[in-house]
């Protein structure tokens, strides 16, 4: 059986709230921070900064100001590898988590990226995950909550 690479959401808070997106590549988690989060939405564009590699222990880094807000597996849908497709500037990838299921894109721009939800059948504009599931799927806490028991 072949390895199905992890990907990871963690919401940080830090400066900002924001949203940590990062895929299992090469061994490394590749990393963006999505300050409004993830939308169901197609049509909506977040803005997704490249940031530094982690260690795939970080994947289920919990602290008072990070959460895993989502985890589980994703496929690589570009031609290549998945670490080919970021140097090219665009990954689609379907996720296969507890919250996030279908296909996204991270697109590169001018500056930064984007992340955008593709049109499927699990798409869903009327739905926002952020707002409705703010829990941790590993520890059930919210960022607030969080950021109370380490107090």
């Amino acid at each position: 059986m072949s390895h199905r690479p992890i990907f990871v959401v963690q919401l940080h808070d830090a400066r900002r709230l924001h949203y940590d997106v990062r895929l299992e590549v090469d061994g490394v988690l590749k990393s963006w921070a999505v300050p409004r989060g993830p939308s169901l939405d197609p049509v909506v564009k977040r803005l997704a900064i490249f940031t530094t590699d982690h260690d795939l222990e970080y994947a289920s880094h919990e602290s008072s100001n990070v959460i895993v807000w989502d985890a589980g597996v994703y496929t690589n849908l570009t031609p290549g590898s998945a670490a080919e497709a970021i140097k090219r500037g665009h990954i689609k990838m379907q996720f296969h988590g507890i919250k996030l299921v279908g296909a996204w894109a991270f697109t590169r721009t001018n500056q930064d990226w984007l992340l955008v939800k593709v049109r499927d059948e699990d798409a869903d504009p009327s739905l926002d995950l952020t707002v409705t599931e703010p829990r941790s799927v590993l520890s059930g806490l919210t960022i607030e909550e969080a950021a109370a028991s380490k107090a």
